[in-house]
Order: structure tokens, then sequence, then C-alpha cells
């Protein structure tokens, strides 16, 4: 049975992105007339319509409608899809290559930034994976059979992986890697097809091989063209988010692949929160240095939620201490980011002081948020069945 700290704040967690998040993000999160998803909404709930529509922030919003249905949170999330699937397709197709999308649109729907990105295109087979898995949508198979051929003809590395469209200057990034590995196996576990399974193991061997410093312990975030790792303003940057989000990934892997993760999952989950907790707050600093040196003293909202899954996913192995802990990071979670005036609404970024950095809630943290309810949610379940 799970510990019933674990699961008071599951339970609570799972009702506000029921009751409040998604109801919020379903109606002020969508712009009006088919015009795709909201970028961020301001403090007092209002949707704001000015900013720039980043294309990956609709994928990321179709994961969400896509999940949420899986989950049971929600229904009559096809038609939301389709509709903003409709609007990604009128007005942000590559005028080049049409299985993709650029970057980003301006207010008025026309290009802002024409250029593709690794990133973002990961965030698309995701939502693909997704709409298969809970809507039974095979039109969005075939969509991810397109996107994954344009990704290896126009974007596949010569040392592996896929190249990173984001800057003119070669630099090689993990985070496109780590989410489509999050792409592949979602795909794998909809289908069932071994080639999904397959593309994972590109991605792992790029961790085993150049992500992951042994010596260190840690993840490294960028590199050079040849993958050597390289300094940004002097400093090799590690996000214990990303490490702890790693965690979580390489255990979802080893379900299915039966690979030996266990060195790196212990590693990496020791060492996020040896270098990145804040020992006042205990929540967890955007970057650090290898050696601990807190080189960005905020604290975003998504790397709690990934403290969460890297905890459920090691309770999930037959680790019950990880419940507490898994409880705990909710409850900050909870009391830090969610406590806000418009109920559904959150805060994305604080300062080293814990003050709000910017009133603001960006669309894009729902995808964060949706994925560290629902692993919590479906472990509590899993352990009150058995």
């Amino acid at each position: 049975m799970v510990c019933q700290t674990l699961l008071s704040s599951s339970r609570r967690f799972e009702h506000w992105m029921r009751h409040s998040a998604l109801p919020l993000w379903t109606t002020r999160g969508m712009h009006q007339g088919n015009q795709g998803a909201v970028e961020r909404l301001s403090f007092d709930g209002s949707a704001d319509l000015k900013s720039d529509k980043r294309t990956r922030v609709t994928a990321r919003q179709m994961f969400v409608l896509a999940y949420a249905t899986q989950m049971d949170w929600l229904s009559g999330a096809g038609n939301l899809i389709t509709g903003l699937e409709a609007y990604l397709d009128a007005s942000a197709r590559h005028p080049e290559f049409s299985q993709g999308y650029v970057h980003r649109l301006e207010a008025n729907n026309s290009i802002a930034e024409g250029r593709q990105d690794t990133y973002d295109l990961a965030f698309f087979l995701l939502a693909y994976a997704w709409r298969f898995r809970a809507l039974g949508d095979k039109q969005a198979l075939q969509r991810a059979e397109l996107l994954m051929r344009h990704l290896d003809h126009n974007f596949k590395g010569d040392r592996g992986g896929w190249e990173d469209k984001q800057t003119e200057v070669i630099i090689r990034r993990q985070n496109p890697h780590m989410h489509l590995f999050e792409a592949f196996i979602a795909l794998y576990e909809a289908t069932g097809s071994s080639k999904w399974l397959a593309r994972a193991g590109e991605v792992f061997n790029l961790f085993e091989t150049r992500f992951y410093d042994d010596n260190n312990e840690v993840l490294l975030e960028y590199f050079d063209a040849h993958w050597n790792p390289i300094t940004i303003n002097g400093h090799y940057l590690v996000e214990p988010g990303h490490m702890l989000e790693w965690v979580w990934l390489l255990c979802r892997y080893n379900e299915y692949a039966n690979t030996p993760v266990v060195r790196y999952t212990e590693a990496l989950y020791e060492r996020a929160l040896e270098l990145g907790t804040d020992p006042n707050s205990g929540l967890l600093w955007d970057q650090v240095s290898p050696e601990g040196q807190v080189i960005t003293a905020s604290k975003r909202c998504w790397p709690m939620t990934e403290l969460i899954k890297a905890n459920i996913a090691l309770a999930g192995e037959g680790h019950s201490r990880y419940e507490s802990r898994a409880a705990e990071a909710i409850e900050l979670l909870l009391h830090h980011y969610l406590k806000v005036p418009t109920p559904g609404s959150y805060i994305d970024r604080l300062d080293a002081q814990n003050k709000v950095i910017d009133h603001s809630a960006p669309a894009s943290t729902l995808y964060h948020l949706a994925l560290a309810a629902g692993e919590s949610a479906l472990y509590c379940r899993s352990q009150e069945i058995d």
C-alpha cells in the first residue's frame, strides 16, 4: 500500500489539475476563433493576446489534451486538438519543408521566426504518440512517420543524434535529444513497434557516451560539432531538473529495453539534489556547475515536477523511501508555485530569495505539471490495487 502522505498529496495535486488547471487552460488558454494556444496568462488570469506564439507551445498543449483524456481528466479533447492542428497547418507550416512547422509566429499569425528547431519537433512527435494512444487518431501516427523522415533527412548528424538548428554556430544540445528520447518511448508505448524503441536506443547511446559525465556523475548540456563538451560564459552548465528528468526517462526505457540503468539513475538523482538544492527552501536551482557553484540563482517551477517524477519512478522500482520524498516535492510545488489568485494558474519562476520574478504563467509549463500529476496519480492507483 502507498504511504498515506503521498496519497493525500497526490490527490490534492490531481484535483488541482483536473478541476482547476484544465478548465482554465482549455478556455482562457486558447485563442478565440481557432487561433492556437495562448502563450501565457497574466497574473489576473487574463490571456496575453499580444505575444508571439511559439509552435512548440501548441504542440505541448495538444499533448496535454491527449494525456488528460487518457487520464480520464477531460472529455471532448479531440475537437480542441483538431482545431489546434488546423490552425498550425494554416499558419505555421514551413514554406520549404511541409512536414515541419516554423519556430514562432507573431500575434497576427505571420511568421516571426522561420527556422525549424529539433527541440520543437520533438514535442510534435510526443503529441502524435499520445493522440494515437488516447484517441486512436491514426492520422497522428502517419504524421509522426512523416516527421521522423523529415528529421532523418534534414537534421541527422554525422556523428550521431540530430543537429540543432537553433543558431548558425554549431552547438549540440542534449535537451532536444532528451525530448526525442521521451517521444520515441511514447511512440513505442502507443504502437508496440520495435523501430521506435530502436530510435530510443540511439539516444540512450548518446547519453552514455556524450551527455553523461562519468567523472563528475552529472549530465552536461552543451557540446561542439564533434560532441566535445563546451562551456557557456566560462562554465560547464548542469541543470538539476534535466538530471532528474533523465532519471524518470531511464527508468521507463529500462522497463522496455531491459538495459541496466541503475548506476546512472542513482548517481543522477543524488548528484542533482546534492548540487542543485537550495538548503533554505528545498527548491532546485536552475543551473549549477559540476562543482556545485550556483550559476543561475533562480528556481523555475518545472524542475520540481521532475523531482516528483524521479521519486515516483524510483518508488516504482521498489524503493518505498521515495514515496515520502515524492510527497514532500508535491507539497513544495503546491506551496511555492500553485498558490495564486487564479485557480489553475501558477508561478513559473522564483529568485534566490523565493520572490516571484515574473507573475505571468507560460503555457509551456502545463506539460510538466500534467505529467507530474499523472505519474503520481498512476503510481498511487497501482499501489492501491496491489
